[in-house]
């Protein structure tokens, strides 16, 4: 009996070691799938890192780079003037003229007279061509995004339309037929007349029609204060004009820069002078302007210089004065064209109490009208607002008057 009570004693101690060593088993690859899966994840973590550590790095040296080039001294701007074998005679920005190195790097076909180039300010050697050669106000008068402003949308201006049409688009789309015929076709067109009747927006709308490239800038831009940049600009304006032709350059206000030459002139005066004589040289210089259209737009008329209207700069010279009984029911139609109207309402008698008002008091007329019928919470505008807009008009148009009576007084 004692026997067999100790053979069971050593079974039972058998059977708890092997559950004792199957515990301890598991528990040790519970372990190991842990340990394997944090290895995991620090692999994962130092991958990261290691590539934060390089983004960091690339970012570090584009910022010492940044750095360096702010540290740089400047770099002189100037036009080269003639090239000699190995050397170029360059003029720079202060107007000093220089014999002076170029890069070796530089190809010598780019580096041609009238490049426009950096210079170090130390040695004024050429460092690099600058390909962008215009002036940022030049760069900035082409017109990308073409106006949304259409002929359809002018009333009252048909004669004009079809004569800045013939003079215009006719050299720029059909320039054998004036081969044929052995004429030069014009050079420029001038849009004349009191303000707010249209001028601006003919141009525009030529601008939407025509598939030429459409540079504008306003006359006073041209106004420049130191000696030379206005006409330098006029250069720019008509180099880029010829290099994109055909092309079309509308002058806004040319008066500022075309007005009459005088004997007493100021500093002031006499660069204005120079800008206008920089612009009939190249309206009717030596310079070719084949493929480049002018137009300008003025309303005084009578201060522009007689140079600048003979024919062979400003061939043709468009009026756009009040519109006439016909042509304000037309621009009042085309301002009404969206407008919910009541029946009451009237173009041809409406028109009639309109006499005398440019194309911009007509179009205020329609919009005061809107803004009180607005306020009156109607659904339509009627006869009755369209008065009310009539009265506005010609209230705040007495009171200008009598403001600009008294101011000179």
């Amino acid at each position: 009996m004692a026997s067999d009570a100790a053979g069971a004693s050593h079974v039972e101690d058998d059977v708890d070691s092997d559950a004792d060593i199957a515990s301890e088993i598991d528990s040790l690859k519970r372990d190991f799938e842990m340990l394997a899966d944090r290895t995991q994840t620090l692999l994962t973590e130092k991958l990261l890192l290691e590539n934060e550590i390089t983004q960091v790095s690339k970012r570090a040296g584009r910022l010492e780079e940044d750095l360096r080039h702010l540290k740089s001294p400047p770099l002189v701007v100037g036009h080269v003037q003639d090239v000699i074998e190995d050397r170029a005679i360059v003029k720079s920005s202060n107007g000093t003229v220089f014999l002076v190195t170029y890069n070796p790097r530089i190809n010598h076909a780019d580096l041609s007279p009238g490049s426009r180039v950096t210079l170090n300010q130390d040695t004024l050697s050429i460092i690099e061509i600058l390909n962008d050669g215009w002036d940022p106000l030049v760069a900035a008068s082409e017109i990308i995004h073409k106006p949304d402003t259409k002929f359809s949308m002018l009333g009252g201006l048909d004669q004009q339309i079809k004569s800045i049409r013939e003079a215009v688009e006719m050299p720029l789309l059909n320039p054998d037929a004036f081969s044929k015929f052995g004429i030069d076709p014009p050079r420029g067109v001038l849009l004349s007349g009191p303000p707010g009747n249209g001028k601006t927006m003919l141009a525009k709308a030529l601008a939407n029609s025509t598939n030429a490239t459409f540079l504008g800038i306003v006359g006073s831009e041209l106004a420049q204060k130191y000696i030379g940049e206005g006409g330098r600009l006029v250069r720019e304006i008509f180099s880029m004009a010829r290099e994109k032709a055909p092309s079309v350059i509308f002058i806004d206000e040319i008066d500022a820069i075309g007005s009459k030459r005088l004997d007493s002139t100021t500093s002031g005066d006499r660069e204005v002078h120079r800008t206008l004589m920089q612009l009939l040289a190249e309206m009717d210089g030596f310079s070719d302007s084949e493929g480049v259209m002018v137009i300008a737009a003025t309303n005084r008329m009578e201060l522009l210089d007689k140079a600048l209207l003979r024919p062979g700069r400003f061939d043709r010279i468009i009026g756009i004065d009040v519109p006439d009984f016909e042509g304000r029911i037309s621009i009042l139609e085309i301002h009404t064209r969206n407008v919910p109207l009541d029946d009451s309402v009237d173009m041809r008698k409406l028109a009639k109490k309109c006499e005398g008002m440019s194309g911009a008091e007509l179009k205020a007329v329609v919009t005061e009208a809107g803004m009180h019928a607005i306020s009156e919470d109607k659904n339509s505008m009627s006869k009755e607002d369209l008065e009310e807009g009539v009265r506005r008009v010609l209230s705040e148009r007495s009171r200008s008057t009598e403001g600009a009576e008294a101011l000179y007084q």
